[in-house]
C-alpha cells in the first residue's frame, strides 16, 4: 500500500522503555514516517516487542523503526538478552575467513532486531580506513581498501535483507576523512574533488543500490567549503548524480554539534538540500514539535523512494541462532 501523503518528512525518537502519552498524541498528529531506538529505549525483548507494537499502533502503520545496531561499542541491544559482537574493524582483522564472520555477524543481528519488531538497521557503512580517521568511527569500518569495503558492506546488506530487516548505508558520500568527531563538531575535508570522487565516495557508488541512504555530516571544502553534506545542495548533487544513490535518503542525527542553527532551522536546511527524511534522535518534545513543523510533508519523490525501500521488508529465512553463533566463534578462533 503506498504511503499516506500526510507523512511528515520525519524520523523520530522516543523518550524511555514506554510510548507516554504525550507521545502518543504527537506522533499520531506529526505522523513521521518512522522511529529510531536507541540504548534508553532498551530493557528485556518483552519489553522492545511491546514498545515497536505501541508505536506502530500509535500512527496505525507498520512503520519502520530503525537502530544503530552495528556491534562493538555501537550496540543498543546487548548482553544478557543479545550477543554482543567485536567493534568491525578488529573482527575483519581477526576472523580466518572475514566475509563469512561478516555474513554469520550480521545475520545473527537481523535475527535479534526482527524477534523484537525493529525492520531497519542503521548500517552498513561504507567509509574508508584512512590514516586520520577518528577514534569515534575507525573501528566501526570494514577496512581501508575499496574493494574490501564493498564487499563487505554488501555482505552486511544482504545478511540483513534474509533476516527481514532493511539497511541503511552510512555515511554518505564518506566520512573516514573526518578527523573529530560531528557528534561535537563540524568535520572539514580539503581534498580536491578529483581524489574525493576516485577513493572517498567510490564504494557508495557501487553500493548506490542499498534501498536507503544516510548523510555525512562533513564539509568537502572542493565542493562545497560553506555547508556540510547533509545540509548541502551541492553534496546532494553529487550523492544523486556522480554517486548515483537513489534511493531513500535521511540525515543523519540533526541533534549532533556538527550542524549549526535551531533544530527547526537544521531541518528546514535539510530538506531544502534535497534530503529526503529528517532524523532527529533525542527525544526532547520541545525540538521535535519544532522540527516536524519545519520539515513538512513528505514529498511525492520521497514516498516513491520510500515506497520502493519499504516494498524489500520481507519475513526473514529460517536460521538456527545457536550454530550461527558457534561458526563465528569458530571464525574468531
Amino acid at each position: 500500500m503506498p504511503l499516506r501523503e500526510t507523512h511528515g518528512a520525519t524520523i523520530f525518537g522516543c523518550e524511555g522503555h514506554g510510548v507516554t502519552n504525550w507521545e502518543k498524541s504527537f506522533f499520531r498528529d506529526a505522523d513521521p514516517l518512522g522511529f529510531i531506538l536507541f540504548a534508553r529505549n532498551v530493557d528485556t525483548p518483552d519489553q522492545l516487542r511491546r514498545l515497536t507494537s505501541d508505536l506502530r499502533e500509535t500512527v496505525g502503520w507498520q512503520a519502520p523503526i530503525l537502530i544503530d545496531q552495528e556491534g562493538g561499542r555501537v550496540q543498543r541491544m546487548r548482553a544478557p538478552h543479545w550477543h554482543d559482537y567485536l567493534p568491525a574493524l578488529d573482527q575483519m582483522e581477526q576472523a580466518q575467513d572475514p566475509m563469512r564472520a561478516q555474513y554469520l555477524r550480521n545475520r545473527m543481528i537481523a535475527h535479534e532486531l526482527h524477534a523484537v519488531g525493529i525492520d531497519v538497521n542503521c548500517a552498513p557503512l561504507a567509509d574508508l580506513v584512512e590514516r586520520q580517521t577518528h577514534p569515534v568511527l575507525r573501528n566501526r569500518l570494514y577496512g581501508s581498501d575499496i574493494d574490501t569495503v564493498v564487499a563487505a558492506a554488501q555482505v552486511c546488506a544482504d545478511a540483513f535483507l534474509a533476516g527481514g530487516v532493511l539497511p541503511v548505508l552510512k555515511h554518505i558520500p564518506g566520512y573516514g576523512r573526518a578527523s573529530v568527531d560531528s557528534h561535537k563538531a563540524l568535520p572539514r575535508v580539503r581534498e580536491g574533488r578529483a581524489a574525493l570522487t576516485a577513493r572517498d565516495f567510490a564504494p557508495f557508488k557501487q553500493l548506490n543500490h542499498i534501498p536507503m541512504g544516510m548523510t555525512a555530516h562533513i564539509v568537502f571544502e572542493d565542493i562545497d567549503a560553506d555547508a556540510p553534506a547533509t545540509t548541502s545542495p551541492k553534496m546532494m548533487e553529487v550523492i544523486r548524480h556522480d554517486i548515483g544513490f537513489h534511493g531513500l535518503i535521511m540525515s543523519d542525527d540533526l541533534s549532533m554539534e556538527a550542524l549549526s542553527g535551531t533544530p527547526a532551522e537544521r531541518a528546514a536546511a535539510t530538506i531544502a538540500a534535497g534530503c529526503d527524511i529528517v532524523l532527529h534522535c533525542n527525544g526532547e518534545p520541545d525540538q521535535m514539535e519544532a522540527v516536524a513543523a519545519a520539515s513538512g510533508t513528505m514529498t511525492a519523490s520521497a514516498r516513491i523512494r520510500a515506497d520502493a525501500a519499504l516494498d524489500q521488508r520481507k519475513t526473514p529465512d529460517d536460521i538456527d541462532f545457536r550454530s550461527l553463533e558457534a561458526e563465528l566463534a569458530t571464525l574468531l578462533g
